[in-house]
């Protein structure tokens, strides 16, 4: 079974916590999602739902994302993934999640 393993990815916001505007989150929640989508080993990779955000004790947020596994082993199967975007480090580590959400089309 393919496992993504751990992507890391730098996109230069380190020290980048977000602000509490509604611009602001906005601006975040694009970023967020354009280092998951970076980070990811799918094909075609979107958010399934909205960002998970943790509070500052663990400055973290999560979002899942839905794709297709490129590998020709994998015959183009449909897959998730898991990325956790660290807001202290600006980067985004992503994990074979497929597990977490039933499967597609249920």
């Amino acid at each position: 079974m393919f496992i993504k393993g751990f992507v890391l990815i730098s996109l230069g916001f380190a020290g980048a916590s977000p602000a509490s505007t509604p611009g602001a989150w906005k601006d975040y929640d694009q970023r967020l999602t354009r280092a998951c989508i970076a980070a990811s080993g799918l094909k075609g990779a979107k958010p399934v739902g909205g960002p998970i955000r943790y509070d500052d004790r663990v400055p973290v947020t999560a979002l899942v994302l839905a794709g297709r596994y490129p590998q020709k082993h994998m015959n183009n199967r449909p897959g998730r993934e898991l990325c956790v975007w660290d807001r202290k480090a600006g980067r985004a580590y992503v994990s074979e999640a497929d597990q977490l959400l039933p499967a597609m089309g249920q």
